[in-house]
């Protein structure tokens, strides 16, 4: 009886992701974005709550003026298994404010995911998907040499779940925001992000996120 309880409980953490389009990770965002080719690489660690561990990503964005398309990958090894998560996910965004001569930038996103199955020795972790829609909006700062760009990006997740617990809900729509931020030297940039998102069982599942990036412009 106290091992069907563990797994049960147990099952129902891995049940509420760390965040929503990349499990594990926070939901980037990039309200000015760009023109061209960028690439993410990402390193991120989600709270207790939100299933503790890290989690590697790798992100492609292709700009093209106001329009910007984002798909990647993640893998979250959560502290309660033995095997690594991995999720699929990509972001459309349209910039509504922005520009050259403007000295803030607005866009719409929206964005999903979906994870693997995976079975570990102690736990099965349900099937998630998850969807997002959100804004966003950033304020560059006027410094010589390096480009500095802090943003905000409140929004709203859905979350579905497969094969969850008797009695578990599989299904559940919470509101999440994002505060971060990117240096930029050249073609080169750095990227941090922390998320947060507070669901059903009360519990706020943070995850902050760090990683660089390589923009390929024309």
């Amino acid at each position: 009886m106290n091992r069907t309880m563990l797994l049960l409980g147990l099952t129902a953490l891995l049940a509420t992701p760390a965040a929503a389009q990349w499990l594990g990770e926070p939901v980037w965002n990039d309200p000015r974005a760009g023109t061209g080719f960028t690439i993410y690489g990402d390193y991120t660690r989600p709270n207790t709550d939100a299933g503790g561990g890290n989690a590697f990503g790798g992100r492609v964005t292709l700009g093209a003026g106001t329009f910007t398309l984002t798909g990647g990958v993640s893998s979250w090894k959560a502290d309660l298994v033995s095997q690594r998560i991995t999720t699929f996910g990509g972001t459309a965004a349209f910039r509504l404010i922005g520009g050259s001569l403007i000295p803030v930038a607005v866009n719409l996103q929206l964005g999903g995911g979906h994870s693997l199955e995976i079975t570990s020795s102690t736990v099965a972790a349900p099937v998630q998907t998850m969807l997002l829609g959100a804004v966003g909006l950033s304020v560059p700062l006027p410094t010589p040499v390096v480009s500095i760009e802090p943003y905000i990006s409140p929004g709203i997740r859905y979350h579905h779940y497969n094969n969850v617990a008797p009695g578990a809900s599989d299904h559940e729509t919470n509101f999440g925001w994002v505060i971060g931020g990117k240096l930029g030297f050249g073609p080169i940039g750095i990227h941090l992000a922390y998320d947060s998102e507070k669901f059903a069982d009360g519990t706020r599942h943070g995850v902050f996120g760090v990683g660089a990036n390589l923009g390929l412009r024309p």
